[in-house]
């Protein structure tokens, strides 16, 4: 089991981390303002369902090759950077229906599709590969149990930790959302908006590092 004082530092160290916005939150707000709070809060689960990937790669020693691999990480990024580019093109595309949609009382999009967009999004996020590569083996103690159990425990906080602060944003992001479609002409710029958020998050995601 991982030591409280280890705990305790590594919950400090997480929410620094993880509430700052990145990539996994700017892809939240750009869903609720594109598709609204629901769609968002469906992509929010998806992504920590996806950052698990990461998490158990690492556990099983995985993380470690990541980490030391320029190569591999530098896959991983392309990979991401390019689905969240193709994700914000749709969202621009698919604008038009935005007015439809949000009149209807069926759901703005479809919850399952939504949901593995963003599991992608999530496995294939190169910061969250390497916070669960190099900063939970620092708060991991060898002499306190086995240490994939531990590496496993202090993942799962931080994927909570994810799940409120992404959760928290999109529903600050569809509050806002909800001003702009009471003008007709506000309506269609929810998409290229989100749109546009989406695909800038990509482009940072593969011009800059990793970090």
């Amino acid at each position: 089991m991982v030591p409280t004082s280890h705990l305790a530092a590594f919950v400090l160290a997480a929410l620094i981390i993880i509430v700052i916005p990145g990539p996994n939150v700017l892809f939240a707000i750009g869903r609720a303002l594109a598709h609204g709070r629901r769609t968002a809060l469906q992509s929010v689960l998806g992504v920590t369902v996806g950052a698990a990937v990461p998490l158990v790669a690492v556990a099983m020693g995985l993380g470690v090759v990541l980490a030391a691999s320029a190569v591999l990480l530098t896959i991983v990024k392309i990979i991401g950077a390019g689905y969240l580019i193709y994700l914000g093109v749709m969202a621009i595309r698919e604008r038009k229906s935005l007015r439809a949609a949000l009149h209807s009382e069926t759901p703005d999009a479809d919850p399952r599709r939504m949901f593995r967009q963003g599991v992608v999004v999530g496995a294939t996020n190169p910061k969250t590969i390497v916070f669960f590569a190099a900063v939970l083996p620092q708060f991991a103690e060898p002499s306190a149990g086995p240490l994939p159990l531990q590496l496993l425990a202090l993942g799962a906080i931080a994927l909570g930790i994810q799940i409120l602060s992404d959760g928290t944003w999109a529903m600050i992001a569809g509050t806002a959302r909800a001003w702009f479609v009471r003008s007709p002409r506000r309506l269609e710029s929810i998409g290229t908006t989100g749109g546009l958020m989406i695909i800038g998050v990509g482009a940072t995601v593969a011009l800059s590092g990793t970090n």
